[in-house]
């Protein structure tokens, strides 16, 4: 992300280039390592960086305060992703946040919860969020499509400051780009009783970490800080990969926002 040279990272953590390069493949590293000293190469915020590999872990999160959200795993050699499943109690009507690798898990949900799949969002078009985009799509023909991909169709294009109504609930969008070009996340408002409001990251934004990029990542990070950090402290945070975490576990343990 910073064009911080390998050897210089290993030389960081006194390993060689080709420790480390095992150490990134495998998780686990050849002897007990000091990480404060990589911290300001990568940008990072050391106190959290260490409390990370002490083994920080949000807390788990009771999704039975949000009686209309689902979030659905699906896997393929060796890869996990979560699409997640939103709707209306009244009107059962329902809105898709990516589509995972098993569309059946989907269409199956749909199914057992007598939804109407109204609305399809995408949060980026890496192949493991849109895999069964074209089954779910052709089981679903009505639903339609929100994307922030520049070569998608006008009337698919998400647009700034847009919002839907989902019966009761409200779906706003803003862009994260940064892991991935066309990087959106949604923001769903209006459950009962109790439940913050939600918002959808995909890959911009994981529990203590980032979703990886090449280059541009202090703008990323800014996007981050400016669409996502900014919801009030209670957010559910959902990301297409790990746990789900909130803004104010974030904003306190992320070692990328320190």
């Amino acid at each position: 992300m910073h064009g911080v040279p390998a050897d210089a990272v290993a030389k960081s953590l006194g390993l060689t280039t080709p420790e480390l390069k095992a150490f990134e493949q495998s998780g686990t590293p050849p002897r007990t390592l000091d990480f404060v000293p990589v911290a300001p190469l990568l940008k990072l915020s050391a106190p959290r960086l260490e409390n990370l590999l002490r083994g920080w872990h949000p807390p788990a999160v009771d999704l039975t305060l949000w009686r209309e959200l689902r979030q659905l795993t699906s896997h393929r050699d060796g890869l996990s992703v979560h699409c997640y499943l939103v709707w209306d109690e009244v009107t059962r009507e329902a809105a898709l946040f990516d589509t995972g690798l098993e569309p059946d898990l989907v269409l199956n949900a749909i199914t057992e919860n007598d939804l109407t799949l109204r609305q399809i969002f995408v949060t980026h078009s890496h192949f493991d969020h849109i895999d069964g985009l074209e089954v779910i799509r052709a089981r679903h023909p009505r639903a339609h499509l929100h994307t922030s991909a520049a070569s998608a169709l006008p009337q698919h294009r998400n647009k700034p400051n847009d919002f839907l109504q989902l019966g009761s609930l409200r779906i706003t969008n803003r862009e994260t780009p940064g892991h991935a070009e066309d990087g959106a996340t949604y923001i769903v408002g209006n459950f009962p009783e109790d439940a913050a409001r939600v918002a959808l990251v995909g890959d911009a934004l994981f529990a203590g970490s980032i979703g990886g990029m090449g280059g541009g990542g202090d703008a990323a990070r800014a996007k981050i800080r400016e669409q996502i950090l900014s919801l009030p402290s209670d957010t559910l945070l959902c990301p297409g990969h790990g746990p789900l975490t909130t803004v104010a576990e974030e904003k306190e343990h992320n070692p990328f926002f320190g």
